[in-house]
């Protein structure tokens, strides 16, 4: 059988998909536009490197035996591509590894926990007052897939995948599950794929490497969850960077005839840093997903423009711009669903994080959808979230609302 290349998604209305997302390629304006940009970036990656000299090490993940009253606990399974550093041992390096490692850390939440915020444990951790690790296991794969597929109140569980994006180091990959988990009440198994990012500014090149050689291991590990009748639905969820090895193995899938695994799949590519002609082949063999695939943009994301500087000005399929007239068409044609979140707080000085507040969100908005208000979860196109009432809207609706007032 071969790999399904859709229509609607080839053709013309692959170039309707490039031209409308308003991601331009070179031009005779783009190195003067570049040269007027370096100061900003400059003085962007000075921030960022200001911010993040107190970033958590792995001692985030040693065992605390305290508890706290009132504290919430939240148990993360990991599966990776980095190296561990010893074979007893759950610190990981940046290294690539050949085989899969394994991993279960029960995170504790502080009861004065804010949403969408990290709160790390100090020199000396207090349960109290910050997320601390209370339990952690070397898992391999018998027993990470018992794990996971263990049922829980006589049901089949439900899994959500993370793959994070550039620029995370290990502990705030498995903290940043925890959080969202916490946050959004969630039941299921919460997995994090991490791959062996740099975790440092400088490391974009080498986390493109980097993400590209955890492909394979990553459609296995979609492959077994999606194979294994002690799983139920599966939500894959890809942030970044992380986007871009989502949707590569989305088409590997494909490729290989994996159309079963593809339909337990549930997809969200958050702040997807891929360049959309890169996007619009990848959609080409993937074809349509049921329910749609869904992007969430935020057009003033500064990461993705630095990302989009550094490949030379072509644009990131992350800073799409749902007002856009030709983004409603593009989206139908390519059977996605495009959600502007640029009306949620950001986590993070360059925007990039608001998917965080929108998984805190997103049961309000499912329960909104379900009821008829709000949105069709189930239906391509564009829309605008609105972070107060948890709903969607057409673009043309939500600036109405703007421009009265509402």
């Amino acid at each position: 059988m071969k790999a399904r290349r859709p229509s609607a998604v080839g053709g013309a209305s692959g170039e309707r998909l490039r031209s409308s997302m308003a991601l331009a390629a070179e031009n005779p304006g783009a190195a003067a536009r570049r040269a007027r940009l370096l100061p900003f970036v400059v003085l962007l990656l000075s921030l960022a490197l200001a911010g993040c000299a107190g970033r958590p090490g792995p001692e985030v993940l040693n065992e605390v035996a305290a508890a706290a009253p009132g504290a919430r606990q939240v148990t993360v399974y990991v599966a990776t591509t980095r190296q561990r550093s010893s074979p007893d041992a759950n610190v990981f390096t940046a290294g690539r590894a050949e085989d899969v490692s394994y991993a279960e850390f029960t995170i504790s939440i502080p009861p004065g926990h804010k949403p969408g915020n990290i709160e790390w444990p100090g020199v000396m951790p207090d349960p109290g007052s910050a997320f601390v690790t209370v339990r952690q296991r070397v898992l391999d794969k018998l027993a990470f897939e018992a794990e996971v597929s263990r049922k829980r109140n006589d049901r089949r569980p439900d899994v959500g995948v993370f793959v994070h994006g550039y620029n995370v180091n290990f502990q705030e990959a498995v903290f940043r599950m925890a959080q969202m988990v916490a946050d959004s009440n969630v039941n299921g198994v919460p997995v994090v794929f991490a791959w062996p990012s740099e975790g440092r500014e400088s490391g974009y090149i080498a986390d493109k490497d980097a993400v590209t050689s955890s492909r394979d291991q990553l459609v296995a590990l979609l492959k077994a969850l999606a194979h294994d009748p002690g799983v139920g639905n599966i939500t894959l969820v890809g942030h970044s960077m992380g986007a871009w090895l989502t949707a590569e193995a989305l088409r590997q899938l494909r490729l290989t005839d994996e159309n079963a695994t593809i339909r337990r799949l549930q997809v969200v590519l958050a702040a997807p840093d891929i360049d959309v002609d890169v996007f619009r082949e990848q959609l080409a063999v993937i074809g349509p997903l049921t329910p749609p695939m869904m992007l969430l943009v935020s057009p003033d994301d500064a990461a993705l423009s630095l990302s989009r500087f550094v490949a030379d000005d072509h644009g990131r399929l992350g800073g799409v711009d749902v007002r856009d007239p030709r983004a409603a068409e593009a989206a139908r044609k390519a059977d996605v669903q495009v959600i502007d979140i640029s009306n949620l707080e950001a986590t993070d000085a360059f925007r990039h994080n608001r998917f965080v507040q929108f998984a805190t969100l997103y049961p309000k908005l499912a329960a909104n959808a379900s009821s008829g208000q709000g949105g069709d979860l189930r239906r391509s196109g564009v829309y605008v979230f609105d972070a107060v009432a948890a709903t969607l809207s057409s673009p043309s609706a939500f600036a109405g609302k703007a421009i009265a007032g509402e």
